[in-house]
């Protein structure tokens, strides 16, 4: 706690440090195609920020999440510090962990996705890549149109929840 005097009068005002959970902020998104090869190109302003090591891994709404090695560092050891002993965090360490695969970016900034997370994905030829603050989403084209038209229509609700809270 510091004090501070303004108009000769003391205040005392407590400093909270607000600390950025990640160094970097993906946004923006891309429609790409995986070639024959099953690669798929990230686009260069993601490539900048991910490094050349990622992880892969299933995501939720049936899409993926791409992470730096750091971010995933970061999430695999928030999911160390859970309980086993609850049915729920053991499933979700399972379905989070047993999917991911490492993938080193290549020279032309491609990754390899693994047949078994394509099947869950649901991906064919066209993909949409989503910068998620620190993640990539990779969508299924037809799949990512719908759920944006869908969530489209619910975001003044969302923003009056999410106001009510105080974050917006």
């Amino acid at each position: 706690m510091k004090c501070y005097i303004l108009s000769k009068q003391w205040y005392k005002v407590e400093l909270r440090q607000i600390t950025n959970t990640t160094d970097f902020m993906l946004i923006g998104e891309y429609t790409h195609t995986i070639d024959p090869k099953k690669r798929l190109s990230l686009p260069s302003k993601f490539r900048k920020e991910l490094g050349r090591k990622v992880v892969v891994t299933k995501g939720l709404d049936n899409c993926l999440f791409v992470y730096s090695a750091r971010e995933w560092n970061k999430i695999s050891e928030k999911l160390a510090g859970l309980p086993i002993g609850q049915s729920d965090t053991r499933g979700f360490n399972r379905f989070i962990l047993s999917g991911a695969v490492d993938a080193v970016i290549d020279s032309l900034g491609r990754i390899l996705i693994p047949d078994f997370l394509r099947d869950f994905a649901f991906l064919k030829d066209k993909v949409v890549l989503a910068g998620v603050q620190s993640r990539v989403e990779i969508w299924n084209e037809k799949k990512w149109s719908e759920y944006k038209k869908r969530i489209e229509k619910q975001a003044d609700n969302m923003a009056e929840k999410l106001g009510e809270i105080g974050i917006l």
